[in-house]
């Protein structure tokens, strides 16, 4: 058999080597990028340091967080939105030597501890929740007859919770690396009350600011 010759206008087409068969899979970006147009080159790296700050901030620094329930109320509604700061948990130890990072009538945001989880189901075991440090670390907490005792002192409420507790709860004292924390929403709040102290660890940082809606938008309240 002869080999038959090829098209005039339709030379054969040799076949390409590993190398050269790879060469665009090698570097994808050079298809797209021309990495020799300064301007380009400027913007992405533009764009990358501001994407790197905004993620240190959102994960080191503040956070969102959006309200989903009524058992914040009246402090926070359905739909409110805030920034959780996280730094006071490193700086408060560091700057003034005090051990407990948190203290009474922070709202603090938290992952929910193993007692809270026992009680709930599905998603709700890993949505982050939102309740009020009531008391903290050595001190003894009681509620009788709609009222709050720390170290069996009254505590005045009445402009801060939505009304006054239905239910009593006899004197503990709060352990070491541990808060109790109630949603301001008194009798509509699944709390400490009910599945007990909170691990300081499990807690993300403080609401602080309220940026949304506009009718709402002011500092977080800390009697």
């Amino acid at each position: 058999w002869r080999e038959r010759a090829p098209r005039v206008g339709s030379p054969r087409r040799a076949q390409r080597g590993p190398e050269e068969s790879t060469s665009s899979a090698k570097k994808p970006l050079s298809r797209w990028i021309n990495w020799d147009d300064a301007e380009l080159v400027e913007d992405i790296r533009v764009y990358m340091t501001t994407l790197s700050i905004c993620l240190s901030i959102r994960f080191l620094i503040v956070e969102p967080r959006y309200i989903p329930s009524l058992s914040m109320y009246p402090t926070f509604d359905v739909g409110d939105q805030l920034a959780v700061e996280k730094v006071t948990k490193v700086t408060r130890p560091l700057v003034s030597r005090d051990p407990t990072p948190f203290h009474r009538n922070d709202v603090v945001v938290f992952k929910p501890p193993p007692a809270f989880k026992a009680l709930v189901s599905g998603r709700a075991q890993k949505e982050a929740l939102i309740k009020r440090v009531v008391a903290v670390a050595g001190d003894e907490v009681m509620i009788k007859d709609g009222i709050l005792y720390i170290n069996s002192e009254p505590q005045d409420e009445d402009n801060l919770v939505n009304e006054r507790p239905r239910y009593d709860f006899p004197p503990v004292v709060v352990p070491d690396g541990q808060v109790f924390v109630l949603g301001d929403n008194r009798n509509e709040s699944l709390d400490s009350h009910i599945w007990g102290f909170l691990p300081v660890d499990n807690i993300i940082g403080r609401a602080v600011f309220k940026y949304w809606p506009p009718s709402r938008v002011g500092l977080v309240e800390v009697p």
